[in-house]
């Protein structure tokens, strides 16, 4: 496509997310008190990038690009990209944007490490199950690290409720409570989307090995996962009560899944076969 390779799209994407988080740093000195259509539209033209990027990987190599660490990172970072782009279309949503952005950039200078793209035939599900059992997975993943992205609104949000009213009241931000629904709303479709790819990966070992559990680290620790969302989900109605307390186990989990994620796939056996 126009003579560039899928991670030179990737980059140019990542450019775009790093413009973006540059301007969120200018939003965030005013106030928030700006329109943020600017920063909506360069998150936008990152994210046509990003689905060329995808696009390129996915035509070269034949199959859905979710084979190792770069793809996934990339495909997560497409999923946060996207739900923000359709939550922004409300306008009082918009300005997730600027937790966004630099979380994005982050990501993007993160999975374009050289080490992280190791081009190999990748897990081999039959009938393509591989490629559903990780999209769904790598989905719900995305919808929890923009859940942690409105958490840290709620909070910043909160903040200025508790000590700087006239900011909170002349700031563009989301509504409190407003921002309290996207959270657990999010929670929620995640650990939807988790638990369907969890069932989708032990059908295909069902099928494929007889049995629907293997001791694999990474699924081990996709279980964890699955444990500790599942707790914020049955647990959520008591902590909203305490929103900041939820606010704060939100960014927690997913602060973990970010510290754990590629570390739990090197020594997989199933995910690097």
């Amino acid at each position: 496509m126009l003579g560039f390779t899928d991670r030179q799209w990737f980059a140019l994407a990542v450019a775009c997310y790093g413009v973006g988080a540059v301007y969120s740093v200018l939003l965030w000195r005013r106030g928030f008190r700006r329109d943020d259509w600017t920063l909506y539209a360069l998150l936008a033209t990152g994210a046509v990038l990003h689905t060329v990027a995808m696009l390129a990987r996915g035509f070269s190599i034949e199959r859905c690009p979710i084979n190792n660490l770069f793809e996934a990172t990339m495909f997560i970072a497409w999923t946060i990209v996207a739900a923000f782009l359709l939550l922004g279309i409300w306008r009082r949503l918009r300005f997730l944007g600027v937790m966004v952005s630099p979380f994005l950039f982050a990501l993007g200078v993160f999975g374009l490490f050289p080490l992280l793209d190791q081009r190999g035939p990748g897990p081999s599900f039959a009938h393509g199950w591989e490629s559903l059992h990780a999209a769904l997975i790598l989905l719900g993943y995305g919808a929890f690290g923009l859940s942690a992205v409105a958490a840290l609104m709620y909070l910043s949000q909160e903040h200025n409720l508790k000590f700087d009213k006239t900011r909170a009241v002349l700031a563009l931000l989301p509504p409190i409570q407003r921002l309290e629904k996207v959270t657990s709303g999010l929670v929620i479709a995640g650990f939807l989307l988790l638990t369907l790819g969890l069932a989708v990966g032990s059908w295909w070992l069902r099928q494929a090995k007889g049995t629907w559990f293997v001791a694999d680290p990474k699924v081990v620790w996709s279980l964890v996962v699955w444990t500790a969302y599942g707790i914020l989900v049955g647990l959520h109605d008591r902590l909203r009560a305490v929103g900041r307390r939820f606010a704060w186990s939100v960014i927690a989990a997913f602060v973990f899944v970010l510290l754990t994620f590629w570390g739990t796939n090197l020594p997989s056996a199933i995910h690097n076969p």
